[in-house]
């Protein structure tokens, strides 16, 4: 197994793996007889053993160590018939640990080669399983992204249309009770206005969820939309602080940037008890940053190995940072106390139009 995963991807016919041995087998005995003679017509003077690695190095690298050797022995015997006339050994003693030497080097070549083909797997190996992880973190931040604007359309058509329906049922039985002088007239007057009431929070809980645009000035639009929403549902200040006449581009990236805002200024509420979050957004000295700053209580009791809280929000955030591209990502204790999450965007191609 091991040998045919270094002779081809292990994916292919054995009958190609085989013919592919056939023909670096046969290259190796042809360069192995060319490198013999060439040793035995220059002679003792010039030494040619040095070129004995290239048909070992070829066996080792493509078909593996026990053929690697096989050809260090026969290189060995060639070298021995090419050197046997010629050498100035006066014993024989002389040439057998001549040859031994030469084996010796030989042998070095096979496990230098199969120990470089070995780590060279291993590296394609590892860079494989990265980008495997980086696909599946991209498709995480996909299907977290396509779940939301799922909900959403589904909370503005579904939801909000069936508590208009029975807000307006309402609305009509309290003025038929109004006009009966019928004293519950009042008590569905209040549930109409409660109802109403739903029907505004859960529309702006749609539109925070599936922002109509995020592009161009589109960010920051939606940025200030999610401040106003989430202000009114929860009573906690959020502020958007925006650079003068900010303009970013990059829809698709905008996205990701809204997002990262959302689940920080939604962790920043339900985690860290904040009752004041500012959002900034402008242009760095780097390029694009948008930065989350709340007055809660931190996190640094609650975060892992990595400088993340051990749940899904935070690590979406930072799964949507990396799909950005060059950007980065960090969360650290605010000074004064609280939290900071801050999403910089390092790349000029994409930087802020701030003209």
């Amino acid at each position: 197994m091991e040998r045919i995963a270094e002779a081809g991807t292990g994916d292919e016919p054995l009958v190609a793996v085989g013919a592919r041995r056939l023909v670096v087998c046969v290259l190796c005995v042809l360069l192995v007889g060319f490198v013999g003679l060439m040793d035995w017509w220059v002679g003792w003077e010039i030494s040619l053993f040095i070129f004995y690695a290239v048909p070992i190095a070829i066996a080792s690298w493509h078909l593996g160590r026990e053929y690697g050797f096989f050809v260090a022995l026969l290189c060995s015997g060639v070298w021995w018939l090419a050197q046997a006339g010629t050498n100035p050994y006066e014993t024989g003693y002389g040439l057998v640990l001549a040859s031994v030497n030469r084996m010796f080097y030989f042998g070095v070549v096979v496990f230098a080669t199969v120990g470089v083909r070995k780590r060279r797997l291993a590296d394609t190996a590892r860079i494989r399983a990265l980008e495997d992880l980086r696909q599946l973190e991209t498709d995480l931040v996909a299907v977290s992204e396509h779940e939301q604007q799922r909900i959403g359309q589904d909370l503005h058509d579904g939801l909000c249309q069936q508590l208009a329906a029975v807000g307006c049922a309402v609305s009509a039985l309290a003025q038929d009770l109004t006009e009966r002088g019928d004293p519950g007239a009042a008590d569905a007057e209040l549930i109409g206005r409660s109802i109403q009431q739903a029907v505004t929070e859960a529309r702006e809980l749609a539109h925070g969820i599936l922002p109509v645009h995020v592009d161009s000035q589109g960010l920051a639009v939606a940025l200030t939309n999610l401040a106003a929403t989430m202000t009114g549902l929860t009573g906690v200040e959020i502020r958007l602080h925006e650079g003068t006449g900010f303009q970013y581009g990059d829809p698709g990236r905008s996205m990701h940037l809204y997002r990262i805002a959302q689940e920080a200024v939604a962790n920043a509420i339900r985690h860290g008890r904040a009752q004041h979050v500012d959002i900034y957004l402008g242009a760095s000295q780097s390029g694009l940053e948008l930065r989350v700053e709340d007055d809660g209580k931190g996190m640094s009791e609650q975060m892992d190995s990595e400088g993340l809280r051990a749940g899904m929000g935070l690590r979406t955030m930072r799964y949507r940072a990396q799909s950005l591209g060059n950007s980065d990502f960090a969360i650290f204790e605010r000074e004064g106390g609280g939290t900071v999450i801050r999403c910089r965007l390092l790349d000029s191609l994409d930087s802020p139009d701030t003209t």
